[in-house]
């Protein structure tokens, strides 16, 4: 008969602990958990982690907590995007990974110019930006947040990193770069408010307000978008800006009346998930 490791013990209860609790990850969320208190990767984790007592009390207090629906980056205290990790924690959206696909299509048209003037409206943890600033070690980054805590995790992921962080008002940032820049990026707030009962409990609890509602249409803040982008926006520079799944033909009706080549885009799992548009020359 197969003797099971600590380890496999410890993952295949939190598993059963966090299914019952109705967290959709389960088992990876029980492996990040005990990797992080471990030290110990992830996929080694059945061969090499061997547990002492301080680290499995340690896990088994992250396992309820995640059962309580604390988000698990806030656990573990990072946030992985892309090719770069940022520090989160209470007072900050968590990145995600379906923004991960709008990051990219900045970093892509920021790759195709010399020097990209590539600003970030409402950057939360500065995810997008120290992204485009990694990926491109040649652009201008800007970045800006109104969250007051938000900023200072912008703050601290940022640091060293030469992003012009701002805090303040999207609606009237920058006004010193109009009609300079190249690209504008935005996840900007897209729930409806009255959409409070679907939003999962890790969301709706734990992410700042000011990250997720947007008025009666899910949409106000997108409007701001729209207006910045085209003030910033050189003639030819491109604007992309995240919306729910729901809002793949609202949201690019935002950006009809004055853009050129608006267009909405799939994320990894075939979801209406950003609009993009190119102001006219």
């Amino acid at each position: 008969m197969t003797v099971r490791t600590l380890a496999e013990r410890l993952l295949t209860d939190a598993t059963k602990t966090l299914n019952t609790a109705g967290v959709a990850s389960a088992r990876h969320d029980a492996e990040e958990l005990l990797s992080h208190v471990t030290g110990v990767p992830r996929l080694a984790l059945l061969s090499q982690a061997k547990p002492n007592s301080a680290q499995r009390d340690a896990f088994l207090v992250l396992v309820d907590a995640r059962a309580r629906r604390f988000p698990l980056q806030h656990l573990t205290g990072t946030a992985s995007f892309r090719y770069v990790e940022v520090e989160v924690g209470p007072g900050v959206f968590v990145p995600r990974p379906e923004t991960e696909i709008l990051a990219g299509w900045a970093i892509d048209h920021a790759k195709a110019l010399d020097a990209p003037v590539v600003v970030e409206l409402g950057t939360g943890s500065g995810a997008i930006a120290l992204s485009v600033v990694h990926e491109v070690p040649r652009s201008a980054v800007h970045a800006v947040e109104l969250d007051e805590p938000a900023f200072e995790w912008a703050q601290r992921n940022l640091v060293g990193t030469g992003v012009d962080l701002r805090l303040g008002d999207m609606a009237d940032a920058f006004t010193d770069l109009d009609g300079t820049v190249d690209v504008v990026v935005a996840n900007p707030p897209y729930i409806p408010l009255d959409a409070w009962e679907s939003v999962a409990p890790e969301v709706r609890d734990h992410d700042p307000s000011l990250a997720l509602w947007s008025g009666d249409d899910g949409l106000d803040a997108m409007r701001v978008v729209e207006q910045i982008a085209w003030r910033l926006l050189k003639p030819g520079g491109v604007v992309g800006a995240e919306h729910a799944d729901a809002q793949g033909e609202s949201a690019p009706d935002v950006f009809t009346a004055r853009w050129a080549q608006v267009r909405d885009n799939q994320d990894l799992a075939r979801r209406p998930r950003y609009v993009t548009a190119r102001k006219p020359r």
